[in-house]
């Protein structure tokens, strides 16, 4: 494991996020040095439970939560109110997922954490903001992707819109998360002083489509494509994406299907002739797609220079030989899951092996060491137990 000082070296991050978005956020500071104390309850982050799990992990929860260590508490309970007072004096940074007035209930709102730690820097994520009429609802990803207008842009072949299949607003929600407090933090490091950060699934998702929320307003609805022939081709085994932006591009793709004639068609001899007459191009091109096999189209397409690639499966990527020659993804050994793969963040320090920033935390499994770190006595932290205020604290999975 390199041993070069990371960026955020030395700063305390004290983290109550649940689930993707705040976990994504924090994660990242993580991964740049930050000490981040995941505060969870003593059941565990609610994101530990999403898909198949392994122990006390899921797939989620180690890929949004490495580089942390974990106090479990339960925030209703007033010792653990004090306990996270204490840590939030001198905390750097705090990031809560709570509902608009919770973190206040805990006496961990904004306005009150300012008042002894002032140059604090407060990120809260909620689903749509602080404010507005619906700053209360609780939403999910699909809940924001239908609400956004993302839906519309991924619709079926009957036309019904569908979500991405996977969680981009929240992942989003994050990136722009630590991109703020990255900023927030060289604010500070450079003139002082901390900030408050409205981060929210609703505006991310809309600041993710600004260009598409720009052109619904110029074209008066929905936008045209940004050029034709674009999309995914069935083959006789498979599909394939392809892509002719340009006129070179196209009179070469008609080329490559050995349809030199329409080059020329008064139909389709132009970009916006092509744009106009979509839907009869189209049918025409993935009528000749379905006579040959995905191998076949993507060596004579990428032979002629034509931007394309076979759809691939996750296992697909990770075998793919140009993958595997950038080493674009990590092979890490997990105690709860066994080798997992862990792909490379742009930017960030690459994963050279298993350690402390690839190591996602079992619930509470850092209770004591952190406890102890912040002044509290043996004697304290058993009663802390016996109160029900903290629980976990002994490792359940061993160093890695």
């Amino acid at each position: 494991m390199s041993t070069d000082p990371r960026a955020f070296d030395g700063v305390n991050v004290l983290d109550f996020t649940q689930g993707i978005a705040g976990p994504h956020a924090t994660m990242l500071l993580a991964q740049h040095g930050a000490n981040v104390i995941k505060v969870e309850p003593p059941e565990g982050d609610w994101g530990r439970g999403l898909g198949a799990v392994y122990g006390d992990q899921c797939a989620h929860s180690i890929a949004f939560n490495r580089g942390k260590r974990s106090l479990a508490m339960d925030m209703k309970n007033p010792d653990a109110q004090g306990v996270a007072r204490r840590i939030a004096e001198k905390a750097d940074v705090i990031v809560e997922a709570f509902r608009p007035g919770v973190m206040a209930k805990f006496g961990l709102g904004y306005e009150q954490v300012r008042e002894f730690n002032p140059d604090v820097i407060y990120l809260s994520v909620t689903g749509f903001g602080q404010q507005g009429p619906y700053s209360n609802r609780p939403v999910t990803d699909a809940v924001i992707q239908a609400y956004s207008g993302l839906m519309t842009v991924n619709r079926d072949k009957d036309g019904l819109p569908q979500r991405l299949n996977m969680i981009p607003v929240d992942v989003i929600t994050g990136l722009y998360g630590f991109q703020a407090l990255s900023t927030a933090l060289m604010r500070k490091f450079r003139f002082g002083g901390g900030c408050y950060i409205d981060n929210n699934l609703m505006q991310s998702a809309a600041a993710f489509q600004a260009a598409k929320i720009m052109e619904f307003h110029l074209e008066k609805g929905p936008s045209q494509p940004l050029y034709v022939p674009v999309g995914t081709m069935e083959t006789t085994d498979g599909f394939i994406n392809i892509t002719a932006m340009r006129e070179a591009h196209y009179r070469t793709l008609c080329d490559v299907m050995g349809k030199p004639e329409w080059k020329d068609d008064p139909r389709f001899d132009s970009r916006e002739k092509r744009l106009e007459n979509e839907a009869v191009l189209m049918p025409m091109i993935r009528e000749v797609f379905a006579t040959r096999s995905t191998a076949d189209w993507a060596a004579a397409l990428t032979e002629a220079g034509l931007m394309n690639a076979p759809v691939q499966t996750y296992g697909d990527l990770m075998a793919n030989e140009h993958v595997r020659a950038v080493e674009a993804i990590a092979w890490v050994e997990h105690a709860q899951t066994g080798t997992v793969p862990m792909p490379h963040i742009p930017g960030q320090p690459r994963i050279d092996g298993p350690g402390p920033f690839t190591r996602a935390p079992a619930i509470g499994e850092h209770g004591a060491a952190i406890l102890g770190e912040w002044g509290y006595s043996d004697a304290e932290i058993a009663g802390f137990r016996a109160s029900g205020a903290v629980a976990g604290g002994e490792s359940a999975v061993a160093a890695e």
